[in-house]
C-alpha cells in the first residue's frame, strides 16, 4: 500500500465528514492505493460514528488513558499499512483531490526525500481579507524555515515515509503543543523535506476567530522555541476550539 492516512480526531462531527468526503471515493482509492485511517481520542458527540461510515480503520483510545493528538497520531500510525503516513488535521479540507494525490506521488516516488508539507490557507467561503494576509506570511516563512535546514510542517498536512518515522518515533507524546514542529525539525537533520508551493490545503479558522492571528502565531512560536531550548511546549496543552 502506498499510502495512509492518518486523522486524528475529538470531537469532530461537524468538519470530519467533509474531509472523509473527499477521500472517500473508490475509484480514487484504487488508482492511489491508499487507506483511510480515524484515531479518535475520546469524541462524546457521534465522531466515531462518522468515521466508521467511511474510514477504513477506526481506532478507539480509552478515554482514561493520556490523550493528545501526538498520542492520536501514534495510534494511527501503529495500525497504518502504507509506505508513507499522511498525517491530516480533521478540520482540513483538500483544495483539489487530485493535485493533492499527485504531490503525494511525486514525494512517494523520490526516495531522496524523507517528508513533505504543501500551503495551509483559510476555506475560500470562510477567508477575510486578514486571513490572506497572515496565511501569505505563514506559508512564506514556514517554506523559509525549511529553506534553512530548519524543518517545519504544520499539523494540518505532514506525510512522512514510514521508515523515518519509526526511526524518529514517532510524534514526541509528552508534547501537548509544538509536536508537529518537533518532529520535522527532527527529521530534517536526518533527510530532506519537500514543501509545495503548488499544493494548498484548507483549514477551518475557528481559532482564529476565537483569539486572533497574532496570538496563534506567538503561541507557535513561543512553542518552538521552547521545543528546541528546552524539549518541552510552553503550553501545557492545546486549546480544543469546536
Amino acid at each position: 500500500m502506498n499510502f495512509s492516512i492518518i486523522i486524528p480526531t475529538l470531537n469532530e462531527k461537524k468538519l470530519l465528514p467533509r474531509l472523509l468526503k473527499q477521500l472517500s471515493d473508490v475509484e480514487l482509492k484504487n488508482k492511489y492505493n491508499f487507506e483511510i485511517i480515524v484515531s479518535d481520542g475520546g469524541s462524546s458527540d457521534g465522531t466515531v460514528e462518522i468515521a466508521k461510515d467511511f474510514a477504513d480503520v477506526v481506532v478507539e483510545s480509552n478515554p482514561r488513558e493520556k490523550q493528545n493528538i501526538s498520542v492520536g497520531r501514534n495510534k494511527g500510525a501503529a495500525v497504518a499499512k502504507g509506505e508513507t503516513f499522511v498525517f491530516l488535521n480533521a478540520d482540513v479540507q483538500l483544495r483539489n483531490v487530485n493535485e493533492f494525490f499527485h504531490f503525494l506521488t511525486e514525494f512517494h516516488s523520490n526516495k531522496k526525500l524523507a517528508g513533505a508539507t504543501c500551503k495551509v490557507q483559510i476555506t475560500p467561503e470562510e477567508s477575510s481579507f486578514a486571513d490572506k494576509i497572515f496565511m501569505s506570511f505563514y506559508n512564506f516563512y514556514f517554506h523559509f524555515l525549511n529553506l534553512i535546514k530548519v524543518g517545519m510542517g504544520r499539523g494540518e498536512c505532514q506525510a512522512i515515509r514510514k521508515e523515518y518515522f519509526n526511526k524518529l518515533n514517532g510524534y514526541n507524546e509528552n508534547l501537548p503543543a509544538g509536536e508537529d514542529f518537533d518532529l520535522f525539525r527532527k527529521l530534517r537533520k536526518i533527510g530532506k523535506i519537500y514543501f509545495s508551493r503548488r499544493t494548498v490545503v484548507y483549514e477551518s479558522p475557528r481559532r482564529y476567530r476565537r483569539i486572533g492571528h497574532f496570538k496563534v502565531f506567538l503561541t507557535w512560536t513561543l512553542n518552538g522555541l521552547f521545543v528546541i531550548l528546552k524539549n518541552k511546549s510552553l503550553s501545557n496543552k492545546w486549546e480544543q476550539i469546536r
